[in-house]
C-alpha cells in the first residue's frame, strides 16, 4: 500500500512560522530566525509599507531572504466589508505591490483580522490565492484538507508548550505526517516586552533532523505534488507528473520518486 505519510526529504515532522502586518519588528524577528535556521511567511499589507513603524518596501527582498512574503490586503481591510470588487482590488493590488518589491511570485495570504467565508475565498481564489491562513487555532499538528481555511497550530503565546509537546512525541506513532505551525505579530513582542519567548522557542526547534524548516507556500506546493503523483489500481506503478521530488511509503519502506519519473514497485 503506498502511503502518504512523509514530506520533504523523506521527513514526518515540518516547522513554520507566520507574522502579519510587516512592523519594523520584523527587523529583529528574523535575525532570531536566522540564527536559528527557523523559516516562515511574512504576511504585508503593501499600502502600509514605508509608514511609521512599518518596514519600507525597498527591504523586502533583503530583509525576507529565505523566507516568504506574502499577502496581507493592501490595507488590512477585513474582506466582508469590501464589495466583491474591491475585495478583488485589495488582493490583487497587493499581489502586485509585494511581487513587485520581493522578486518574486506571492500566491498565499492570511484574512485580515481573521474574517473569512466561502463567498470571499471563491473571490480570492480568482486572484491566484492558493492558501490562507486563519487564526483559529487548532493546539494539533495537522496539515490542513483545506488550504483555504488553514487553521494553525497556536499563537506564539503558546508556543513553548507547542514545541514541548511536539518534540516529545516524536518516538510516538502517527499514521500522518506533523506539523507546527506558529503565527502572531512582531510587534506584540515589543509590547509584550517578551522577546526571550521566541528565542527560547527558536533554539529549542533549531537543529533538529527530524524537522523540515519551511514557510508556508513550501509545504502548500509539497502536499499538493503529493496529492498529483498518479497510482495504478494494483499499487504497482506510481507516476509523478509535478516538477518535485516526492516521498512516500510502500507497504512499511520509505520511497521518493523523481519529477517526471514513473516508477514499478510491484
Amino acid at each position: 500500500m503506498i502511503v502518504f505519510n512523509r514530506l520533504k526529504d523523506g521527513k514526518k515532522n515540518a516547522l513554520t512560522l507566520s507574522y502579519d502586518d510587516g512592523r519594523i519588528y520584523d527587523r529583529r524577528l528574523v535575525e532570531i530566525m536566522n540564527k536559528n535556521g527557523i523559516r516562515g511567511t511574512f504576511h504585508l499589507n503593501s499600502g502600509i509599507l514605508d509608514g511609521e513603524g512599518s518596514i519600507s518596501s525597498k527591504e523586502i527582498s533583503k530583509l525576507y531572504k529565505n523566507h516568504e512574503v506574502s499577502c496581507h490586503g493592501v490595507m488590512h481591510h477585513t474582506l466582508s466589508s469590501l464589495s466583491e470588487q474591491n475585495i478583488v482590488q485589495e488582493i490583487l493590488e497587493d499581489r502586485r505591490a509585494l511581487e513587485k518589491a520581493s522578486g518574486g511570485i506571492v500566491r498565499g495570504m492570511s484574512y485580515a483580522n481573521g474574517i473569512y467565508s466561502d463567498e470571499i475565498i471563491n473571490t480570492i481564489k480568482q486572484c491566484g490565492i492558493v492558501y490562507s491562513r486563519t487564526v483559529q487555532n487548532t493546539q494539533g499538528f495537522r496539515i490542513p484538507c483545506d488550504f483555504m481555511k488553514w487553521n494553525p497550530t497556536c499563537h506564539h503565546k503558546d508556543c513553548i508548550e507547542a514545541g514541548k509537546r511536539f518534540l516529545d512525541s516524536f518516538n510516538s506513532y502517527f499514521a500522518y505526517p506533523r506539523l507546527l505551525y506558529v503565527w502572531g505579530h512582531s510587534y506584540e513582542f515589543d509590547r509584550e516586552n517578551n522577546w526571550n519567548l521566541i528565542e527560547e522557542f527558536c533554539q529549542m526547534m533549531s537543529g533538529n533532523d527530524d524537522i523540515w524548516y519551511a514557510t508556508n507556500i513550501e509545504i502548500y506546493e509539497y502536499i499538493s505534488a503529493q496529492k498529483q503523483l498518479v497510482i495504478s489500481a494494483d499499487n504497482k506503478i506510481i507516476h509523478n507528473p509535478t516538477a518535485m521530488q516526492v516521498w512516500f511509503t510502500n507497504n512499511g519502506e520509505l520511497q521518493t520518486i523523481m519529477p517526471g519519473e514513473t516508477l514499478h514497485i510491484g
